[in-house]
């Protein structure tokens, strides 16, 4: 199985942006501790604070991979362009977000892509992604 984990603006920063909100571990940490979690499964990451190159990512993979884990960050809220991107491959996506959404301020509480995806995940930290590839696992069919 293989699943593409994207994530977008300031993730890059896990670690060292807001630990009160997003922990203190960077996700290049995290990613070793979930591919070493999940052996079975070629996990491939991918980040950037460019919507463009995003979209960009989701098409490239969006036909052959078996799931595509989301984290758009601030795009989640604003971005037409990519819930289109997500909509338009045959992929399954599964949007994940570190901080629970609706705790923090209400332009948050609404998410552009939800209706692309195939579920969410929000609020359980970075377990959230080994969530997202426990539901590849165990439900999603190609």
């Amino acid at each position: 199985m293989k699943i593409q984990v994207i994530n977008g603006p300031n993730l890059n920063l896990l670690g060292k942006r807001e630990p009160e909100v997003y922990g203190s571990e960077s996700f290049e940490s995290y990613f070793i501790q979930l591919q070493a979690q999940f052996p079975e499964v070629e996990l491939s990451y991918f980040q950037s604070n460019v919507e463009g190159e995003l979209i960009n990512k989701i098409q490239e993979v969006g036909f052959t991979v078996d799931g595509i884990i989301l984290n758009a960050g601030g795009y989640t809220h604003t971005s037409v362009a990519l819930s289109d991107a997500v909509a338009a491959v045959t992929t399954p996506t599964v949007e994940v977000h570190i901080s629970n959404l609706y705790k923090r301020e209400e332009f948050r509480h609404k998410s552009i892509l939800s209706k692309s995806c195939v579920g969410m995940i929000a609020g359980l930290g970075l377990k959230g992604y080994a969530l997202a590839v426990q539901y590849f696992l165990t439900t999603a069919t190609r």
